[in-house]
């Protein structure tokens, strides 16, 4: 089964929690502090898999979640870090982060690993913090939480060329005859439902992947048909071969289907113009071909178009030549970012703000942010002590001046999260 998008939710591991201990050995006086710090959270990591074509392996998986990480023991021992998740994905796979609306992840490569989602810093223990000041601290840290993410996989095929055109031109047939891919070929529309890879091989030995795409119809832009399950795999290729029925079997025109499936490739992602296009008039073999070949150069006088018959052979290595010479001058870098000027764009990106205070409906202000969330779940709420860190920490940010700047006085709850506190100034 050919499964290409899927949605899965990833959860990393928790880091393991520090601990507040102490020496208590015979004959060692002043034994000091020696809890040990929590390990850290497994990692989810996604490798790229040459020996995979689907996304079979994810469709059936709710939930990716690593282990958390050890907490850290006594006699200044840590806690043991969890293992890595490491999850096989296809070549060509697209990570994307469905609550925040960003790509974090491109696979292209064989082996290459990815972090998806991060696992949480084992938190310290009291031997972290000691201090010629505070030699005995009974302080320690909870491990930080591993991130967790809603995403969505999707799976672009990559080749080198891509075949393109009305159901029933001989996409398929001409995948067959030019490599070992044998894909399903019958006398009905939309016989492809999934991308087919195959290994073409010129008579020069130059060699280069190929794929038989589901056929386009007019509004495939737009979802009809198969729409998007076939347009998202047409972005990773080359080159685009264009294959026109001559003949006519279906009734249609060959001038129109070629001004059709150009318009859903451009109205889908206009930088797939941008790349070669290989025009090909397919089952010459077929009687009033010729003629209608004829007819189609009249009104596209200056386009080169290259004759054949998937279905006896005839002129399938002009074809693969031509393929080979353009693959030979052209990368896929190439139509990514087109180069209109010689103008480098600088663009200002304000900072990540460390904090926000704001009025609730409710009267009472609210502190959040990046940082005051990492200071607030490694602190434990009833250590009383830990508590006194974290209103240190939280002063130190600049949380206290904003509070009074704002007009919070001594007294007055402040909300951090879904917790309360008294304002003491």
């Amino acid at each position: 089964m050919f499964i290409d998008d899927v949605k899965i939710r990833v959860q990393a591991g928790n880091g393991g929690n520090g601990i507040v201990a102490f020496r208590r050995e015979k004959y060692v006086p002043k034994g000091g502090p020696a809890g040990g710090d929590g390990g850290r959270g497994g990692s989810i990591i996604f490798v790229g898999d040459s020996g995979l074509t689907t996304l079979l392996d994810l469709k059936y998986r709710m939930k990716i979640k690593a282990e958390n990480g050890e907490n850290g023991m006594p006699k200044n021992m840590f806690g043991a870090a969890a293992s890595d998740v490491y999850v096989k994905v296809p070549i060509g796979s697209v990570v994307h982060d469905l609550e925040k609306g960003i790509v974090i992840a491109d696979i292209t490569k064989h082996g290459e690993e990815v972090v998806i989602a991060k696992g949480g810093r084992g938190g310290r223990g009291n031997s972290s913090f000691a201090t010629p000041r505070v030699p005995a601290p009974e302080i320690c840290e909870k491990g930080e939480p591993g991130e967790a993410k809603f995403i969505r996989v999707e799976l672009k095929v990559l080749a080198d060329v891509g075949l393109v055109g009305f159901p029933s031109v001989g996409k398929s047939t001409l995948i067959s005859v030019v490599s070992a891919c044998k894909p399903k070929i019958a006398e009905y529309h939309f016989t492809t439902l999934a991308p087919n890879l195959g290994v073409a091989k010129a008579k020069d030995g130059r060699s280069f992947v190929i794929a038989d795409l589901p056929g386009l119809i007019e509004g495939a832009s737009q979802g009809a048909g198969l729409g998007f399950e076939f347009l998202r795999h047409i972005e990773r290729t080359r080159v685009i071969v264009h294959i026109i029925d001559m003949a006519r079997i279906d009734g249609r025109d060959p001038y129109n289907d070629y001004l059709t499936i150009n318009n859903e490739l451009e109205t889908y992602n206009p930088k797939l113009m941008l790349r070669p296009q290989i025009v090909v008039a397919n089952k010459m073999d077929m009687p009033g071909a010729k003629e209608n070949l004829e007819e189609f150069k009249k009104k596209l006088p200056d386009l080169e178009v290259i004759p054949i018959s998937a279905y006896t052979n005839d002129n399938l290595d002009i074809l693969l030549y031509k393929i080979a010479d353009l693959l030979d001058t052209i990368e896929i870098t190439d139509f990514d970012s087109p180069v209109t000027d010689e103008v480098v764009e600088y663009k200002f990106t304000p900072p990540v703000e460390k904090f926000t205070v704001k009025l609730a409906s409710d009267g009472v202000y609210e502190v959040s942010g990046p940082r005051v969330k990492k200071y607030f779940d490694s602190t434990d709420l009833e250590n009383e002590e830990q508590v006194r860190l974290l209103a240190k920490r939280l002063r130190d940010l600049g949380v206290d001046d904003k509070l009074r700047e704002l007009g919070v006085k001594d007294g007055d709850t402040v909300r951090i999260f879904d917790y309360e506190f008294e304002f003491f100034d």
